[in-house]
């Protein structure tokens, strides 16, 4: 595919239907390190676990930008989607309103990490000089790749907000989404965290953790080679019971955390629960270069205030000691802004092959971005902190 402003490259987009086939080496050139979701590790382990791929509506298709000789510049993980499962930003409706009208919504196309609403980057780019030229090359090729497909739709979504930008110039359509991350302001403890927080707000927090204390539980952050079989077999019994009551059927399998464990366990920290030493629940998250990323979260005991002791004041704590400079608590939740996780805007990208559909949808996504705004600004006023009212620690 050339491009007469790569400087003196002619580029290639190739699909890449296994990502096992293709050296994990050139992938993690152009991913980087700082997010382990889009590493090739982590792609792979859902591959090779089958937690995607045929039969699971998830498709792999990744693109890969290289040159004459083989070098591999850019690359993006790619799906043809047979619904709209797993994904985390909602189309459902759009697939309604377009086959009521006549079209057929799916299959689709899917930039995404499948089950993981982790925003990062979508456009790995190796750096360089013409990382701007790069991306605008690998936007192209995903444009012409969904022309040639015949597919209704390509969603590029939890992307970064640049990468959404730059795709917008290329006539793609902007959605806007919220979670919710504590950033750290340079903690030194836990109680130095929630002397920044407004007095009663403060109080709650230790109540809830006081009362979890009061169990008698063990609770670890397990790491690396601290992490054993024992672990992740109740860990899973754990997401199974979680996800079945939560979305009918689990997305990912035994096989999954298995191949977690073997190509990123030094970037795991299981949060695990223990009652006279057998475990009773568990959160998951990955670290990367500067952030910890909660997962998922699973339980067979019900005491109160234990998920948000396991999945956001222990995440809190880690972040604290490795220096870590957020930690962001996965989709959804208003209940996080009172302990300390505070709303940020998330984006998306989609381009719409039918004129008449990508209009309308245009037109709902310029009102919901009005709508999410003020959401955001809305939700900022139930901030936990201090205010300059509120001088009392």
């Amino acid at each position: 595919m050339p491009d007469p402003k790569l400087t003196d490259l002619t580029l290639t987009a190739r699909v890449v239907d296994r990502i096992a086939s293709m050296p994990a080496a050139a992938w993690d050139a152009c991913a980087g390190d700082g997010n382990p979701f889009v590493s090739h590790a982590f792609l792979n382990a859902l591959e090779v676990s089958g937690s995607v791929g045929r039969g699971t509506g998830w498709l792999p298709q990744h693109i890969v930008l290289e040159d004459a000789a083989g070098v591999i510049h850019a690359a993006t993980p790619l799906y043809v989607k047979g619904h709209s499962q797993g994904e985390y930003v909602f189309d459902h409706g759009w697939a309604e309103a377009y086959e009521r009208a006549g079209g057929k919504y799916y299959p689709k196309l899917q930039v995404a990490v499948p089950f993981s609403p982790v925003p990062g980057p979508r456009l790995l780019v190796k750096p360089s000089a013409d990382d701007s030229v790069m991306r605008s090359a690998l936007i192209s090729a995903l444009t012409q790749t969904a022309e040639k497909s015949g597919l209704s739709s390509l969603h590029v979504t939890f992307c970064e907000q640049q990468e959404a930008m730059d795709m917008v110039d290329h006539g793609y359509l902007h959605r806007l989404g919220t979670q919710y991350h504590w950033h750290n302001k340079g903690y030194a403890s836990f109680d130095d965290f929630l002397g920044d927080l407004a007095s009663r707000k403060r109080k709650a927090i230790r109540k809830e953790r006081a009362s979890v204390a009061a169990q008698g539980l063990d609770i670890s952050a397990l790491s690396g080679d601290e992490l054993t079989s024992a672990h992740w077999d109740a860990f899973f019994a754990f997401y199974m019971d979680t996800g079945g009551r939560k979305w009918g059927r689990p997305y990912l399998t035994r096989a999954f955390f298995e191949a977690l464990h073997d190509a990123l366990r030094d970037r795991v920290v299981l949060v695990m629960a223990f009652r006279d030493g057998q475990p009773i629940a568990g959160a998951l998250n990955l670290r990367g270069r500067d952030a910890l990323f909660g997962r998922n979260w699973g339980a067979i005991e019900d005491v109160p205030f234990l998920h948000f002791e396991c999945c956001y004041y222990q995440a809190i704590d880690y972040a604290i000691e490795h220096k870590l400079a957020r930690v962001e608590a996965g989709a959804q939740g208003e209940h996080k802004i009172q302990r300390g996780y505070l709303p940020v805007e998330t984006h998306s990208a989609h381009w719409i092959a039918d004129p008449r559909f990508s209009e309308a949808v245009a037109d709902y996504l310029e009102r919901e971005r009005r709508v999410m705004q003020n959401e955001i600004t809305g939700l900022m006023t139930l901030s936990p902190f201090r205010q300059d009212n509120d001088p009392g620690r």
